[in-house]
């Protein structure tokens, strides 16, 4: 037998039936590829399936009787060229399907925001209970909010809350406005410009929750390709990746009601904030689903720690 001509592509395009077999081969090649995983999937196979789903207009989870489909010629030569782009390009799979899931929901997403992967999802799901008593919860911020997942998120579970989205950039706006029309929250979610706090003065909350910039400088110049992709405003935060953290820290009580919580994720930086602030009793929760990094606080704990923050 002689060696397959034409190339990986053509080749699947070709010889490839079922939508199983197809989600094998993108599997093998973006492992083959050396691809990140880190985008809403963390394994080759779940983000083939992802991206043959998408190209296929399947919903996932699929029933079990579709994985022996076959294929069309022409949904063949889809599912290639999207399993191709993710290769070529290294954009994550999300920016090339235009939506991302968050707290069971889907989100529209492109290169203007991150891709939603927070586990305070888990947190939001449970109302943030134990630490707060979800029926006394009025209101909420979305503190650099980006697609606005998380605090849409939140309208989602405290259906007679009202939450504010800030970002600093206009273009996460934009996507956090569509996110907003896109899940009819209007009348409750709305969507400010402000760096920070700086345009909520006089304005108060019940829980404060923020995905914000936290990665060092020289660290993000040694990420995956992948990370270049999203926009590094939503990233990096100075030399130490903690200069929003600060500023988050510093302002938080004065928008908090009494008994109010912060809730901060910083990811790989938790060691770096410890250390920057040894005096704060800061919570590191934990995940039945995976993810670290998200500290807790109350409005009590910030202003009995107010001079540790000067």
């Amino acid at each position: 037998m002689g060696t397959p001509s034409g190339t990986p592509s053509e080749q699947a395009a070709e010889q490839l039936v079922t939508v199983a077999d197809f989600i094998r081969w993108g599997a093998t090649r973006f492992a083959s590829a050396g691809l990140h995983f880190g985008h809403g999937t963390d394994n080759a196979a779940d983000e083939s399936l992802l991206l043959v789903a998408h190209a296929l207009q399947l919903d996932t989870p699929m029933p079990p009787e579709f994985f022996q489909a076959r294929l069309t010629r022409s949904e063949r030569a889809l599912v290639c060229d999207l399993i191709e782009r993710r290769v070529r390009d290294r954009r994550p799979a999300a920016y090339l399907t235009g939506e991302a899931s968050f707290a069971g929901m889907s989100f529209l997403v492109d290169e203007r925001v991150l891709v939603p992967r927070s586990p305070i999802a888990e947190l939001i799901e449970e109302r943030f209970a134990p630490w707060i008593d979800p029926d006394r919860v009025a209101r909420i911020l979305d503190l650099c909010a980006g697609s606005g997942c998380i605090g849409i998120a939140c309208a989602a579970y405290f259906p007679d809350a009202r939450i504010d989205l800030t970002d600093v950039s206009d273009e996460a706006l934009a996507v956090a406005s569509a996110n907003i029309d896109r899940h009819a929250v209007g009348d409750r979610v709305r969507a400010v410009r402000s760096d920070v706090f700086d345009a909520l003065s006089g304005q108060s909350y019940d829980i404060i929750v923020s995905n914000p910039p936290y990665v060092p400088r020289d660290e993000y110049e040694s990420l995956p390709a992948e990370f270049g992709h999203e926009p590094t405003i939503g990233l990096v935060a100075g030399d130490r990746g903690l200069e929003i953290v600060r500023r988050i820290l510093r302002g938080a009580a004065d928008h908090l009601e009494p008994g109010g919580l912060l809730v901060v994720e910083v990811g790989n930086t938790e060691e770096a904030v410890s250390r920057a602030w040894p005096d704060l009793p800061l919570t590191w929760l934990e995940f039945s689903r995976g993810g670290a990094g998200v500290f807790l606080l109350t409005r009590e704990q910030l202003l009995d720690a107010a001079d540790c923050l000067e």
